[in-house]
C-alpha cells in the first residue's frame, strides 16, 4: 500500500501511528515532494468511488487562495485533475492506496473496515 501524506500534517501523523499500531505495511510518499500524476489521480478517483471534489484539500490555504470553492464547479474533470497534479498541497490527505481501493482522509472507522482490522 502507498500512504501519501504531508509529514507535518497532524491528521497524517495520527493516521501513520494508527497504521503502525495495527501492523499495516505501507510505503510512505511525501505528497508535496512526490505529487500524484494526472494518471494516478484518475485511477485513484475511479477506485475510490468518491466525487472528484473529495480529493481537494478544501481546508488548505492554497485552496482558499485560489478561490477554488467558486472556481471548481465551472472546471472540467480534466482541468481539476491537472490542477490537483500541479501541487500536492491541493490534494486531501492522507491518502491510502491499496489493491483495488483508495481511502481519502483519515476516518478511523472507515480505515478499520476497509483493512479488516477487528481490534
Amino acid at each position: 500500500m502507498i500512504f501519501l501524506c504531508y509529514p507535518s500534517c497532524t491528521t497524517c501523523q495520527k493516521a501513520k501511528r494508527w497504521l503502525e499500531a495495527n501492523g499495516v505495511a505501507f510505503e510512505e510518499r511525501h505528497i508535496k515532494d512526490d505529487r500524484p500524476s494526472v494518471e494516478e489521480l484518475k485511477d485513484w478517483h475511479q477506485k475510490s468511488g468518491l466525487p472528484l471534489k473529495k480529493f481537494f484539500n478544501t481546508s488548505g490555504l492554497l485552496y482558499r487562495e485560489l478561490n477554488l470553492k467558486e472556481r471548481l464547479p465551472a472546471m472540467s474533470e480534466e482541468e481539476q485533475y491537472r490542477l490537483l497534479a500541479s501541487n500536492g498541497m491541493l490534494v486531501k490527505r492522507p491518502l491510502l492506496v491499496g489493491d483495488g481501493f483508495v481511502l481519502v482522509g483519515f476516518k478511523e472507522a472507515d480505515w478499520k473496515q476497509r483493512l479488516f482490522i477487528t481490534k
